[in-house]
């Protein structure tokens, strides 16, 4: 878990699924969702984002039984401390306190649910095999907090333990999901298939094809299915020309698109630093 997660993690913010809350909130959440996904100064998502995060906290306080509430609360918390944790304290604390808002909110609705954190993988994925298209957006939050935990707790070998249960994860969802599928999931999908090296059981082949279904549905807005690309695929097999290609397509690429464009920056910034320490790397 070594590889950094923060541009497809990502996804998972922008696509969306952190404006899921209980009536209550929604205009509130839509509004600042909206707000901060087409922010472009990263610094002022950065500041403005804890005030949302406590005001969630407040809302479960007083509603601990809503899963919509749990799941929009672990999804901020994931993706905060993802994107903007750099202390790696402060990122296990909250990437902790995103998984059990998450794991709260799979268990109220789907009770066989409540025992995953000690089941054995042959266990998760029977109880994976009974959810259905109902489950597939908390089954989507609770695999991207969990993804989320898991890097920020990567020195722990439990964490690599884990990484087959998010798999079947994020294909149950997939086939839950039909055509309402979070297109996130293609580069989250491609991350954890080359997270390992292919002796440790890293697939780079199908990682790639999941890659290009990532820039493929979302038609190029999403710059950091790209660089994840490069990243997680080029970079790992040595392939500098396609490595090279979709960095400066990034980097030439705008990154105002609607629900994208702070991801968008970041993922210039991230393709920058990347093609900087090429010719150190290849």
């Amino acid at each position: 878990m070594k590889q950094v997660l923060l541009l497809g993690i990502l996804g998972c913010f922008l696509s969306g699924c952190a404006v899921v809350v209980s009536s209550a909130a929604s205009g509130l959440g839509n509004s600042i969702s909206n707000s901060v996904l087409n922010q472009d100064d990263p610094e002022i998502a950065r500041a403005a984002l804890p005030t949302y995060m406590v005001t969630l906290d407040g809302l479960v306080y007083d509603n601990p039984d809503d899963p919509d509430l749990l799941t929009a609360t672990a999804t901020l918390y994931a993706s905060y401390g993802a994107i903007f944790a750099e202390d790696p304290v402060r990122a296990s604390r909250l990437t902790t306190r995103a998984r059990n808002y998450a794991t709260t909110a799979i268990c109220v609705v789907y009770e066989p649910s409540c025992g995953w954190r000690e089941a054995t993988y042959d266990e998760f994925v029977a109880i994976l095999d009974g959810m259905g298209k109902k489950h597939a957006e908390y089954l989507y939050a609770y695999g991207f907090a969990s993804l989320v935990f898991l890097r920020a707790h990567s020195s722990d070998w439990n964490s690599l333990a884990e990484l087959p249960q998010m798999e079947a994860l994020f294909s149950r969802y997939m086939d839950i999901s039909g055509d309402e599928v979070n297109s996130a999931v293609y580069t989250y999908m491609g991350i954890l298939l080359t997270l390992r090296p292919p002796a440790l059981g890293g697939e780079p082949e199908r990682a790639r094809e999941y890659f290009e279904k990532a820039i493929e549905v979302t038609e190029g807005r999403d710059l950091s299915a790209k660089v994840e690309y490069a990243r997680g695929y080029a970079k790992l097999l040595y392939e500098r020309e396609l490595h090279d290609e979709l960095l400066n397509d990034v980097m030439a690429s705008s990154p105002y698109h609607d629900g994208f464009t702070l991801g968008n920056v970041l993922a210039q910034e991230q393709a920058e630093a990347l093609l900087a320490e090429a010719d150190d790397y290849f």
